[in-house]
C-alpha cells in the first residue's frame, strides 16, 4: 500500500481533549476521530488493528470449542425486568421507545438475550454442554466519558456465555475461558496481571480480571511475586489489613480496613506484595443459575428432572485492547505496535522521491514483501524524510526499510526497529530470509 493512496490523516499537535498517552496517540496517529463524548469513528489503521485483534480472539475462542453467532444490539426491556436488571442497570442504559411505545435498550451486555435463546432451544442434557461468542458493539451511558477508547460510550467487545448441566462442566469451561484469554493476551505481546474481582451488576458467584499493566490505569492490583497471590485492589487482603501484626493493622478511625500499602505481606505467604496500575481489559464469572432461573431457561436431565442452566460469561474488550497496548507501548516519538497487531509490518521510506533509481528499487521491494504475504506501507509522498521519519515514529509500524545514498552505492538496505530503534543492512537478495527470521521471532505464522 503507497502512503499517498491509503486515508492516514496524522496530527503534528497533541489534541487538547486527550488526557492519557494512548487517547493522544489514536488521534495524532489517525486511528480514531472523535464523534462526539465517548463515541468513535475508526479511520483505517485504526479499522486494520482492530480486525487483528478480532482475529486473535475469535482463533483463540474457536480453538477452545466456543462457537460464534451474532445477537442483536437492541433487547427488548421484558427480558431485563425478569431478570431485574432494568431498573438496576441505572442511567447507563441507553434506552429507547419504537413506535408503538415499547421500550427497548441498546445492549451493554447480552446475559438477558443469550439466556432467552437457551429458553427457546436448549432443552436436554444432550444439548449441553456449550459456550457460544460474539463480537458485537456495546453501549453504556457513562456518565463521565474519558481516556478516549477506554472509558466510551460505545464500544467493541466479545462476549461469551456458556451453559452447562452442573457446576463441575461450568468449571472446566471456566478454566478454558481463563487460559484462552491469557494466550490472547500473550500473542498480542502485551505484560499482564489475572486477578480476583468483585462480580459487580453482572452478578454470580466468582470472577477474574484481566488487567494489562500501565502507569496510567484506572485500576489498581495487588500480587505477591514469590506465591502468586493476586487480586483487584478492592477484594485484596493483606497481613497487616487483617490485624494478624498489630503494629501494621490499617484499621481507620470509623472501623473499616484501609486497603493495602507498598510494604505490606501476602496473606498466603508472608513476603511483601507489590502494588500496580493495570487497565482491565477482560472479565469472566462463574454466573450459576442467577439468570436461568429468573429467565426460566430449564432443561431435561439425564434423572428426568427439570433443572436451571448452569452458566458462565467472558468478557474482553476488543476497542480497549487497542488502547491498552498503546498505553502500555508507545515512548515520547509515538506508539509501539507488537507485530502482531500493528496495521503494517514494514514501512519502507525513501529518503528522496525524486531519484528514479530509489524509486524503482522501492517498487520491486514493495513486490517482493507482497509476494511474502507481509503488509508493507510505502511512503512515497513528495515530502521530507524528516516527516516520513516522523509519521513512521508515531504510526509505530515495526520494522522500516530505509532507502537512500547507502543503497546507491552498496544496494543495501538499512533496516530499523521501531521497539528499539536498533539499525542493521541488508541486501535486497536477504529479503525473504530476514522476513521468515522475523516472523519467527514474533510467532506471527
Amino acid at each position: 500500500m503507497k502512503f499517498s493512496q491509503f486515508f492516514i490523516p496524522t496530527l503534528k499537535e497533541i489534541p487538547s481533549e486527550a488526557e492519557i498517552p494512548s487517547h493522544s496517540l489514536a488521534l495524532r496517529a489517525g486511528l480514531i476521530r472523535k464523534v462526539a463524548s465517548g463515541i468513535y469513528s475508526f479511520l483505517p489503521l485504526g479499522f486494520r488493528v482492530l480486525k487483528k485483534i478480532e482475529e486473535i480472539i475469535r482463533q483463540e475462542m474457536n480453538n477452545s470449542g466456543a462457537i460464534e453467532l451474532f445477537l442483536p444490539v437492541m433487547q427488548p426491556s421484558v427480558l431485563w425486568e425478569k431478570s431485574g436488571r432494568w431498573k438496576e442497570y441505572g442511567p447507563e442504559m441507553f434506552r429507547l421507545k419504537d413506535r408503538n411505545k415499547r421500550d427497548f435498550c441498546l445492549g451493554p451486555t447480552h446475559e438477558e438475550l443469550i439466556t432467552y435463546l437457551a429458553y427457546l432451544d436448549l432443552k436436554s442434557y444432550k444439548n449441553l454442554p456449550v459456550n457460544l461468542y460474539q463480537i458485537q458493539v456495546k453501549f453504556r451511558d457513562e456518565m463521565r466519558p474519558r481516556y478516549g477508547l477506554l472509558r466510551a460510550r460505545e464500544f467493541i467487545m466479545k462476549d461469551a456465555y456458556s451453559f452447562c448441566r452442573n457446576d463441575d462442566d461450568l468449571v472446566v469451561i471456566y478454566k478454558k475461558m481463563y487460559d484462552a484469554y491469557c494466550r490472547i493476551l500473550e500473542r498480542i505481546g502485551l505484560q499482564y496481571k489475572v486477578v480476583e474481582a468483585e462480580t459487580g451488576l453482572i452478578g454470580g458467584s466468582y470472577s477474574h480480571e484481566f488487567m494489562v499493566l500501565a502507569e496510567n490505569g484506572e485500576e489498581k492490583l495487588v500480587f505477591c511475586p514469590a506465591c502468586g497471590y493476586s487480586a483487584n485492589y478492592e477484594m485484596s487482603k493483606s497481613i497487616s489489613e487483617t490485624g494478624k501484626e498489630n503494629k501494621d493493622n490499617k484499621i481507620n478511625k470509623w472501623g473499616d480496613f484501609t486497603y493495602p500499602e507498598q510494604g505490606d505481606r501476602c496473606i498466603n505467604c508472608g513476603k511483601e506484595l507489590k502494588i500496580e496500575k493495570g487497565i482491565e481489559v477482560g472479565h469472566i464469572f462463574k454466573l450459576g443459575d442467577k439468570y436461568s432461573k429468573k429467565l426460566d431457561a430449564r432443561f431435561l436431565d439425564v434423572d428426568g428432572k427439570l433443572k436451571p442452566l448452569v452458566m458462565g460469561c467472558y468478557g474482553i474488550g476488543v476497542s480497549r485492547i487497542l488502547a491498552a497496548a498503546i498505553e502500555q507501548l508507545h515512548d515520547d516519538k509515538g506508539i509501539i505496535w507488537p507485530p502482531s497487531i500493528a496495521p503494517f509490518t514494514v514501512n519502507i521510506i525513501v529518503t528522496t522521491e525524486k531519484n528514479s533509481e530509489l524509486s524503482k528499487a522501492s517498487d520491486m521491494i514493495c513486490k517482493t514483501l507482497k509476494k511474502l504475504d507481509v503488509e508493507v506501507l510505502y511512503d512515497d509522498r513528495d515530502v521530507s524524510a524528516g516527516i516520513k521519519f516522523k509519521d513512521s515514529d508515531l504510526i509505530g509500524i515495526p520494522v522500516r526499510f530505509i532507502l537512500g545514498r547507502k543503497f546507491l552505492g552498496s544496494r543495501l538496505i538499512d533496516v530499523e526497529y521501531r521497539k528499539d530503534c536498533k539499525r542493521v543492512e541488508l541486501p535486497v537478495d536477504s529479503i525473504p530470509k530476514f522476513i521468515k527470521e522475523f516472523e519467527a521471532a514474533n510467532s506471527l505464522k
